[in-house]
């Protein structure tokens, strides 16, 4: 994975960047939990933040995808940077007020929205498509050492000084990701979009529909995501009451995915393909004997252990299904169409999370990991009905 940084510059950047602002990015997050906690010392202060950080991928999801066709995907990312720049200076100055950070909540997360479909876009532009997989591999790597390393180091500072020293740092890795961006020189010319208003912004979901492969992919993504929401977010609640652990222990488990997901294209990468539905399904079937286990054993090392399984098989699936997506969707409607992927899982993850709740207050939190498990499942089923030889005459004559 290093050896595409060394001879492409322009890959060189961009992983730069996205380094850089992944790490700020860890720090925010647990900022602004601590922050709001304190503010309302209510967990349903903090749901309301990722409420908050939902809600602009569904409202401005299609829209970001067509500014990421039609405007040059290098502007864009380089002023998201400087708006999430000044949002979280902003928190400075407004960190004792619960609607500013609200609103600061979502301007970050409006301004990620616009520049999350413009980076994955212009992967494709600056590196073969042979490398696709290398580059996907470099940058999930990157993004998950930068959550495992600096989440906990956030928690350090915030104890050691308070929450303003995280967001002063959150924002000076916007700014620093802003220049290297400016620095870039690859990249395709924005396209020509005849049509305009929701017909140009919905271009995506025209592609998707006429694509079989891409059609399957994300039926199959909707499912996971309505498994994964309420799993991811009721992590907490089992590992209280099925694991006997607390807050440390959580935190043990969480850091089992990130070394699972951190291991996976490290280990991986050279067995992945685009395209092969292996690589793309497969990864579901271990996710969802993972659920099964948790949702049965009682001991912490056990779960610990399945999580890593669960970070590998999460983090290997989202470098093939990222690298398909890229090399499937032609350069002029691919913003458009990442961002109808974006906007179909966050969608799903909110149902999720709602109905996961309810389930687990009326019954069991067992029960959500159960079902969890079912829809996993059933997503691998919706992607191996199809031989795999169909798949790969889908992608390879798109």
């Amino acid at each position: 994975m290093l050896s595409l940084t060394r001879r492409n510059p322009e890959f060189r950047r961009l992983f730069l960047a996205h380094t850089v602002s992944r790490s700020g990015d860890a720090f925010n997050t647990v900022a602004l939990v601590v922050l709001v906690f304190e503010l309302t010392g209510s967990g349903r202060g903090v749901a309301a933040v990722a409420m908050f950080e939902v809600l602009p991928v569904l409202l401005i999801g299609p829209i970001a995808g067509f500014a990421a066709d039609k405007v040059s995907r290098r502007h864009l990312m380089v002023g998201a940077d400087l708006v999430r720049a000044g949002a979280a200076a902003a928190l400075l100055l407004a960190a004792a007020s619960l609607p500013a950070v609200f609103a600061v909540a979502l301007v970050l997360s409006a301004a990620a929205v616009v520049f999350n479909p413009a980076a994955s876009s212009l992967v494709a532009d600056v590196v073969d498509s042979n490398d696709l997989i290398t580059a996907n591999s470099a940058l999930w790597s990157a993004a998950v050492v930068a959550q495992v390393i600096f989440a906990p180091l956030a928690g350090v500072v915030i104890a050691a000084s308070d929450v303003r020293t995280a967001f002063a740092i959150n924002s000076a890795t916007f700014v620093v990701s802003a220049a290297l961006l400016i620095g870039l020189r690859s990249g395709r010319a924005p396209a020509t979009i005849e049509a305009l208003g929701w017909s140009g912004a919905l271009g995506g979901v025209r592609v998707v529909r006429r694509h079989p492969l891409l059609r399957r992919l994300l039926i199959v993504q909707v499912l996971a995501a309505l498994s994964a929401g309420a799993t991811s977010g009721l992590l907490v609640v089992l590992a209280q009451q099925r694991l006997g652990v607390g807050p440390g222990g959580f935190g043990l488990l969480l850091a089992a995915i990130g070394v699972g997901a951190a291991m996976g294209p490290v280990l991986l990468r050279r067995f992945i393909k685009v395209g092969d539905r292996r690589w793309l399904f497969g990864p579901y079937l271990l996710r969802g004997g993972v659920d099964v286990a948790l949702a049965t054993v009682t001991s912490p090392a056990i779960a610990g252990s399945a999580l890593v399984v669960y970070g590998v098989s999460t983090s290997t699936g989202m470098v093939a299904y990222q690298s398909t997506v890229q090399g499937a969707v032609p350069a002029e409607i691919r913003g458009r169409s990442l961002a109808l992927f974006d906007v179909a899982w966050n969608g799903a993850r909110l149902v999720s999370l709602a109905a996961g709740g309810i389930i687990a207050d009326a019954v069991d939190v067992r029960w959500v990991y159960f079902g969890a498990a079912g829809l996993l499942f059933a997503a691998a089923l919706v992607g191996f009905a199809a031989p795999l030889d169909t798949h790969q005459r889908q992608f390879s004559s798109r």
